[in-house]
């Protein structure tokens, strides 16, 4: 079972608390450069520094959009490699411990997640696009969207394994062992997750009513890697999420402000919005997940006692 397998490590509960500590701080100093190149474009633009404190909409203004999307993702590829150092130097831990209780990482299953969130956002922004034209505006440059394209591909996935391997990972197999549930880190790692979106713009913009969301699909990815004894559902569904979200639409009010092929500049309001991905559109994936790979022993998987118990 995949929370289990860190019984096979060292895993002391001040092992997982220092480290969540440690991993959070290696992350944070990843900003350093995005905050230093804002720092200094401002300086030298004579711009007030003041003002992007009241307004921190404006941080993603200062540089180019494509510099900015790489800097911003750059503190997550080095918080990836200091939880991989942390795992590896202090629990004795590989990543494939982590990654999945199978023998090897299946990538097969990394796709399916991948290709249905991907294929389903396609979907249906053409549809929205096709019935409210007025609240898109086609921005598609080739040369900017060629950039954008290649540091998309390789720094997204960087950014949305690093979070999956935290709290899907690293975070669910640490309260599991200390709790000796599967429902506590379930529930734990999905409010930790959402939580840490509640200072993204959108959230300012819409709503609290937006934590719906981000709570509700830290839930989703956590039942998915339960019930699929892996990572590798959740790793391609949260790349697949974010890599066509920054590709295809962006807007003044979102996290990523990319050269995207379409800009929303529609008002936009949360409500119905933020609860028919986590009530209706998850349902349905969970649905088909589990009859495409077998799921069955629902109530044992998640919320089960661990089988494995040793004592170190």
């Amino acid at each position: 079972m995949f929370i289990e397998q860190a019984f096979n490590y060292l895993h002391h509960s001040w092992r997982y608390l220092l480290g969540t500590i440690v991993i959070f701080i290696i992350w944070q100093l990843g900003t350093i450069p995005f905050a230093a190149a804002i720092f200094s474009k401002v300086l030298m633009d004579g711009g007030d520094l003041e003002a992007l404190q009241e307004d921190q909409s404006l941080l993603m203004k200062v540089l180019d959009p494509n510099l900015t999307l790489f800097l911003m993702l750059l503190s997550f590829a080095i918080g990836l490699f200091g939880l991989y150092i942390w795992l590896k130097g202090v629990h004795h831990q590989p990543m494939k411990a982590i990654t999945t209780a199978r023998k090897k990482v299946d990538w097969q299953r990394i796709w399916f997640g991948f290709s249905l969130i991907a294929g389903t956002t396609l979907v249906l922004t053409g549809v929205d696009y096709f019935l409210h034209p007025e609240s898109y505006e086609v921005q598609f440059d080739l040369g900017s969207f060629a950039l954008l394209f290649v540091l998309a591909i390789v720094m997204i996935p960087l950014q949305t394994s690093f979070e999956e391997y935290l709290f899907r990972g690293y975070l669910m197999q640490g309260i599991g062992v200390m709790t000796r549930t599967r429902w506590v880190p379930l529930l734990l790692t999905s409010v930790i997750f959402g939580g840490m979106h509640f200072f993204n713009p959108e959230v300012a913009k819409m709503g609290p009513i937006l934590m719906i969301y981000y709570i509700g699909t830290g839930l989703f990815l956590g039942i998915i890697t339960l019930m699929d004894d892996g990572l590798e559902l959740a790793l391609g569904f949260h790349a697949g999420n974010n890599l066509i979200g920054a590709l295809l639409v962006t807007a003044d009010w979102t996290a990523f402000q990319t050269d995207s092929i379409l800009k929303d500049i529609s008002d936009p309001s949360a409500g119905v919005d933020a609860v028919i991905p986590v009530f209706i559109i998850y349902p349905v994936f969970l649905f088909l997940m589990a009859r495409r790979f077998g799921w069955s022993q629902w109530r044992e998987k998640l919320t089960g006692p661990m089988k494995t118990d040793p004592s170190h």
